[in-house]
């Protein structure tokens, strides 16, 4: 049988539609062009936003799984698996347990998450602080990553220690269901008392569910209203890493990489 190659781009997935087209498919259109003649396929890791795309807008999404055995069904041979996932955690392990049942039938190589070694903390956060002003000297900017109960969690610890080493003391990370959260942020710019304004980001491949509601919601434990009554001027960007050109190249690279190239 001849080679038949294709790329799939493996997300965890969002139902906002606006944020899917900047970011999952903007970081797809970028990793497919680095792959030019080559089948660009994708694929979900989240049960319940597949659901939600199933039962609520009638758009279909395959999980890994699927998507290799629709791969297999039309004859292809090899397939690279690049993930959009943060880090090496329980959505990335999904993905894996899901594509590792195939590997007798396709020929598969694995890109690696966002943050994975050290180049690629050091490289995320470049881009990061390419695509977004630096904070002045009375402000900071907070990252809200999603945490994770994985050990993998102590990725975003190790990136606000890389942010501050390539010189932005003023950004600090929390997470709404790891560490460190709200509170240790709320520590950290007690610490720090000349901070009067903060910009708010979300640490998300996507600005969705988490971002446009728990970060800068109305609620009264979201993380906008919580620093608002600290006493901070308080404004929330609902941009996610997705849109930062350095972050699509990333994913790219990786891409590349694990295809041999």
């Amino acid at each position: 049988m001849s080679k038949k190659e294709a790329v799939l781009v493996v997300s965890f997935g969002t139902s906002h539609e606006d944020t899917l087209e900047k970011n999952i498919s903007a970081i797809e259109a970028v990793i497919g062009a680095k792959f030019p003649g080559i089948s660009l396929r994708r694929a979900f890791t989240s049960g319940i936003i597949m659901k939600i795309l199933r039962e609520k807008k009638n758009i279909l999404i395959d999980n890994t799984a699927e998507a290799l055995e629709r791969l297999l069904s039309e004859e292809y041979t090899h397939v690279t698996i690049q993930p959009t996932h943060i880090m090496n955690g329980d959505e990335y392990e999904k993905m894996l347990s899901q594509a590792l049942p195939y590997e007798d039938r396709l020929n598969i190589s694995f890109g690696r998450p966002l943050l994975t070694a050290v180049e690629d903390y050091k490289a995320a956060a470049a881009a990061v602080m390419e695509a977004i002003a630096a904070p002045d000297y009375d402000e900071a900017i907070v990252f809200m990553g999603h945490g994770t109960g994985h050990y993998a969690n102590s990725a975003y610890s190790q990136f606000e220690y890389i942010l501050h080493d390539l010189g932005w003391k003023n950004a600090f990370v929390g997470t709404v269901e790891g560490y460190p959260e709200l509170d240790e942020v709320q520590n950290r710019l007690k610490e720090n008392p000349h901070i009067k304004r903060l910009r708010l980001y979300p640490l998300m491949i996507v600005a969705g569910d988490h971002a446009k509601n728990d970060m800068a919601g109305d609620e009264e434990d979201s993380w906008k209203t919580v620093l608002e009554s600290d006493g901070y001027d308080v404004s929330c960007v609902l941009t996610g890493m997705g849109e930062m050109p350095g972050i699509r190249d990333i994913f790219a690279e990786h891409a590349l990489e694990a295809r041999g190239l």
